[in-house]
This record gives C-alpha cells, structure tokens and sequence, in this order.
C-alpha cells in the first residue's frame, strides 16, 4: 500500500501589493505560487481577509495569517516560504480621470519655483559678475552684459539637468534609474518599515490587552 507524500507549497510574499477598495484580498494577490498543478487555481482563490473601512488604506498580511488557511484548505501540507514573511496590501479607490486643471497649477507651480530658486542662487553668489569677468578673461574686454554667454550657460544649465537626472519627459537616455527614482524608492522602503513596525504593534497589543507601551 503506497503512501501519498504530503504536498509541498512554496510562497514568496510581495512586499507591497494594490488592490481595489471593496475586493477581497486571495493568496494570488499577495503571493507567487509553486505547487502541484492540481493546486495551484484553488490556491491563488484562497481569501485571505476583506478589507474594512476601519483598517484604512494600508493593511498588513503576515505569513503567520496565511498558513492556517493554507492548511484548512490542504490538510498535511508542507509550507515552504521564500523571502520576507509580511506584505502590506495598499487598498486603494477606484482610479479617477487626471485633473487637467490640476496638473497645470502643480506645472506651473513647480517651474516658477524652481526659477525662483536658480535666480534667488545666482544673485546670492553674484553670478553675473562671475560671468562677466568670465568672458573679459577670454576676450580682453568687460562687457556688462554678456548676452551669449548667458545664453549658453542657460542651456547648459537645462541639459546637465537632463543629463544628471537621466529622463526627458518619457524618454530614458538608459536603464540606469535616476537620482529622483532612487530617492523615491527610499522613501517608500523607509515608510513601508516604519507600517510594519506600527502593524506588529498593534497586533501585539491587541493579543496582550493588558500589557502596557
């Protein structure tokens, strides 16, 4: 008489994952799925936990909360993680057509800021009178107003600026990312750790009522 093996599961959690407001959070969102064949479409339906209001846009699913339902739907099986052991589950609104009017305001707040910005550096270094004595060093005579200096240096300016930062509206120069994506991606590591570390506390003390902070 042969004996069945127990089947084998392998579970690599997301480590941020959307979903939209109303829909129930399955395995398959939150996870990448290794089973047998047979398993794999029931594993991937498996809910995991309808998001309510008061849970807020942000929900935490840890691997401790998936295996008894991995369980319960597989009796015997044999769970095997990969990676981190939490994901956190971004519930978010049904998407709205962008604001035209919106994006106008932000472009032309952040061109007149910027400007600002460039012009309130250069009268703090008293660039025009670097640049006029520049070009008396190079041509032997002092002129007040080197126009086609400035224009050059103004051009210059904007392309460094699309050189260093590696993007003209869609267009990447390469794969590398730039300054900006880099310190998006910190950031949202950075707020991502911070909402775990809340969320285990807020388990904790919701098992242990009594303990104090």
């Amino acid at each position: 008489m042969s004996i069945n093996p127990a089947p084998t599961v392998y579970l690599q959690l997301r480590s941020r994952v959307p979903i939209t407001q109303g829909r129930i959070v399955t395995l398959g969102h939150v996870a990448r799925i290794l089973s047998d064949p047979q398993w794999e479409a029931p594993l991937r339906n498996l809910e995991l936990v309808q998001p309510h209001t008061w849970d807020g846009n942000l929900l935490l699913i840890d691997l401790m909360q998936i295996i008894p339902k991995v369980q319960e739907l597989i009796p015997g099986v044999i769970i095997e993680p990969i990676g981190q052991h939490h994901v956190l589950v971004e519930v978010m609104e049904k998407p709205r057509k962008p604001s035209m009017l919106l994006f106008l305001l932000v472009w032309l707040l952040l061109f007149f800021g910027s400007a600002l910005t460039i012009m309130n550096f250069h009268a703090d270094v008293n660039m025009q009178e670097v640049q006029i004595r520049t070009v008396e060093m190079l041509t032997g005579k002092r002129d007040e107003h080197p126009y086609l200096f400035q224009t050059a240096y103004s051009f210059g300016i904007g392309f460094g600026m699309v050189v260093f930062f590696n993007h003209l509206f869609k267009k990447k120069w390469n794969e590398e990312p730039t300054p900006l994506e880099v310190e998006m991606y910190l950031y949202q590591e950075n707020i991502d750790q911070y909402v775990v570390a809340q969320e285990y506390k807020r388990m904790k003390a919701s098992q242990n009522p009594g303990d104090k902070p």
